[in-house]
């Protein structure tokens, strides 16, 4: 059938460097800058968490971009009935983890990547593909920094961290907040979005902010953040890293007396957010977020399809995934070649090609006018409670 549907800024300097040296040793056999020299499979890789604090992500990712790849190979392909294959590699949302995973993706001769869901692993992966001429589709991570490389090989589909900042300020403005404390984990992705909104509250006309306090990911105590949050006695908490630390300052904030809102950037939407929280801890908690499976309209043939391939309800990011892949193969045939050159004209000309999120053109920048809307958690899972403009 065809579908018309209505995210560690630590030593990536030095990653990046090896990256990008790791690639420059390759033949050129690898790059990904020619048309096949066979006229088999076509790979398309992916850079995904499959361990690590965000696993629970990655197969909703993979499974989304599977899916997407059987309905294109049952209608026949692409470039005359060549089939795409799907090559995925964990990247943990680490660093050197994730470049060492794109180097694999290099070596197997992928032609396209869609890859990145944790900003600070995917941002040292950029230039190992952009020196193997592999044009790289970034379905979720969305960090400016991203953006900010300006490299010639990558596409971001997700909306950025500007306009999530907006959109948390627009529902926080609307829904009465009068002091707010923004919270970040010093990653890449967490504290772009973090200090963009610190931005837009020292506007006229929005909340006023009391504090932007950051946090070390992966510890469990948030004790010394949580007490100093509070003395500036805010009614409303936005952090914006992942959901295993979100759910923990849920938590301690709730153990500590808070008595306030909260709202949580996107990273931190995944079912086990309510679990680390505590069961009704994380009710009410509300979300900046792009659509997901169950918010969209018109995606329940689509859900059930991925019900019936997998044996389960997709989740977060599973709908990105899958238009990753679909906007692949739309660039490869349109390009008439996997050539990377090619390819990447295609892509630079799309205007309309049909997303879950929207028609697509992408700007200058290779970003997109993404939007965002609030969902809030409700018996343990993040639902729909409002669209912004």
């Amino acid at each position: 059938m065809e579908w018309t549907p209505i995210r560690q800024r630590r030593s990536v300097v030095a990653v990046m460097l090896a990256g990008g040296l790791a690639v420059s040793g390759c033949g050129q056999g690898l790059l990904g800058g020619g048309d096949d020299e066979d006229k088999g499979n076509i790979l398309i890789g992916m850079d995904i968490p499959l361990s690590g604090d965000s696993a629970e992500i990655g197969p909703y990712m993979k499974n989304g971009a599977q899916l997407a790849i059987d309905e294109i190979n049952s209608k026949g392909g692409v470039l005359g009935g060549r089939k795409l294959e799907l090559r995925a590699e964990d990247d943990a949302c680490d660093p050197k983890t994730a470049v060492a995973a794109a180097n694999k993706l290099v070596s197997a001769g992928v032609k396209v990547s869609v890859s990145g869901y944790c900003s600070g692993a995917t941002l040292p992966t950029l230039p190992v593909f952009d020196r193997a001429k592999i044009p790289m589709i970034i379905p979720v991570a969305n960090s400016a920094e991203l953006a900010a490389q300006r490299l010639k090989h990558v596409f971001m589909i997700n909306g950025t961290g500007d306009q999530q900042a907006a959109a948390a300020v627009k529902w926080l403005t609307k829904d009465g907040a009068t002091k707010v404390a923004v919270m970040h984990d010093n990653t890449s992705y967490s504290k772009d979005i973090a200090d963009r909104t610190a931005a837009e509250l020292d506007k006229p006309g929005a909340p006023d902010k009391t504090a932007n306090e950051a946090i070390t990911p992966k510890e469990t105590d948030f004790s010394a953040a949580v007490t100093s949050v509070l003395k500036g006695k805010p009614d409303y908490i936005y952090f914006t890293g992942y959901y295993s630390e979100g759910g923990l300052l849920v938590r301690q904030f709730k153990q500590a007396g808070y008595k306030g809102k909260f709202l949580v950037g996107d990273g931190a939407v995944a079912d086990k957010f309510a679990q680390i929280a505590g069961g009704k801890n994380a009710e009410g908690v509300y979300a900046t977020m792009t659509p997901t499976p169950t918010t969209l309209q018109g995606a329940e043939g689509w859900i059930a399809a991925y019900k019936s391939k997998f044996g389960a309800d997709p989740g977060p990011y599973s709908t990105q995934a899958f238009d990753g892949i679909r906007l692949a193969a739309e660039a490869i045939t349109k390009a008439g070649s996997t050539d990377s050159d090619k390819i990447v004209k295609a892509l630079e000309g799309m205007n309309g090609f049909k997303l879950f999120s929207g028609p697509l053109k992408f700007t200058p920048q290779h970003t997109i006018v993404g939007g965002f809307e609030i969902q809030v958690v409700k018996n343990g899972t993040f639902v729909l409670q409002e669209k912004l403009p």
